[in-house]
């Protein structure tokens, strides 16, 4: 699934409204970032969610709407198979990767059904070992999101998976608060999931910005998860921790500048340096006028630009050395101006 870029998706979840057409529009909107892929969340309200189930307190707040019940709010969001199919094609015609992340096993199939390319679990179902077996006997590529979860929770989702399927897993590091304090991101957990499980890693953001994606890029992140909206003032759950998209835009270039200058981690002059190395570097350069056969003392060099000539590390071994030639007041000396060119010898020259 992964290419050789940091795989970025725009979660687009439920900030649809429950309107196809608004979530099209997102799609298109979305794609013209540049993301690689768009996610939503799939679900049957009446399966998810009991009627006892009450709103988180951001969602309260979000929604402006304290009576509302959780599973009266997820029924408004909620989309049918033949909007999914419609988002399939939506996202295929502006050339990114569809997905979403199930919330029970008839979702599952219905996103199976219509050809996904791989699935999320959220956070929310990093317990959810029936359903995470189920999604897993699929035998696509799965994003775990790992919110809330302790590292030992995360071991058994990733066993749960793997004795029912031998497709890449990605670990998502995940702090489910939205908008999540910057204090609770922790973006070393990220690190630590990848060193204990040998994963590729990266991070589902519910900051407010675009640093901390950008931070966790930096940090290693192969995979970095959004949330996006056409207008954050928009009612609805996670608009207000959303990001629009001439935001989003920017964060998408600034990861991209970010992986680019991440590199190999070989330590060597880099090829937009190499023209500077002579130009910015030092040399051993007579301080006066010199004759041929004159023998060189400390007080006829020191080191001066240009780079061209003999490294000033081995200012000590010129002294003591004879001209085969005069060599005029201020020129790089050379080690072909000495007799038997005990530089060459030495295999001592210009870094």
């Amino acid at each position: 699934m992964l290419s050789d870029h940091v795989f970025i998706i725009a979660e687009i979840g439920v900030n649809h409204n429950g309107d196809v057409k608004l979530a099209q529009d997102m799609v298109a909107a979305a794609a013209d970032c540049g993301v690689d892929a768009v996610k939503f969340q799939t679900y049957r309200a009446d399966h998810a969610t009991s009627a006892r189930a009450r709103k988180a307190a951001y969602q309260i707040a979000n929604t402006g709407d304290a009576s509302e019940s959780y599973r009266d709010m997820l029924a408004r969001l909620e989309l049918s198979r033949e909007d999914h199919v419609a988002l399939k094609r939506a996202a295929e015609r502006s050339g990114v990767v569809f997905f979403s992340k199930p919330a029970d096993p008839d979702s599952a199939d219905l996103l199976e059904s219509i050809g996904v390319e791989l699935y999320k679990i959220g956070s929310s179902d990093i317990t959810n070992l029936p359903l995470i077996r189920h999604v897993a006997r699929k035998n696509k590529p799965i994003i775990l999101s790992t919110g809330m979860a302790t590292i030992g929770e995360v071991a058994v989702a990733l066993e749960a998976i793997e004795s029912v399927s031998s497709q890449d897993v990605y670990l998502l590091h995940c702090t489910t608060e939205y908008p999540c304090p910057f204090s609770d991101v922790n973006l070393r957990a990220m690190v630590t999931l990848g060193t204990a499980f040998g994963k590729v890693v990266g991070y589902s953001d519910h900051t407010l910005g675009i640093e901390i994606a950008v931070a966790a890029v930096a940090m290693g992140a192969r995979i970095i998860e959004k949330h996006f909206t056409l207008d954050r003032e928009q009612p609805g759950p996670d608009h207000k921790a959303s990001l629009e998209p001439d935001e989003f835009r920017s964060m998408v270039e600034a990861i991209r500048h970010v992986e680019a200058a991440s590199g190999d981690g070989i330590k060597r002059p880099a090829k937009a340096e190499l023209a500077n190395l002579d130009v910015v570097r030092r040399s051993v350069v007579a301080t006066h006028d010199l004759r041929q056969g004159d023998v060189i003392g400390p007080e006829d060099v020191t080191i001066k630009r240009p780079g061209t000539g003999i490294n000033p590390a081995d200012l000590e071994k010129v002294v003591g050395l004879t001209l085969t030639r005069a060599v005029g007041a201020d020129e790089a000396l050379a080690w072909e101006h000495f007799k038997g060119n005990p530089g060459t010898a030495s295999g001592a020259g210009r870094a």
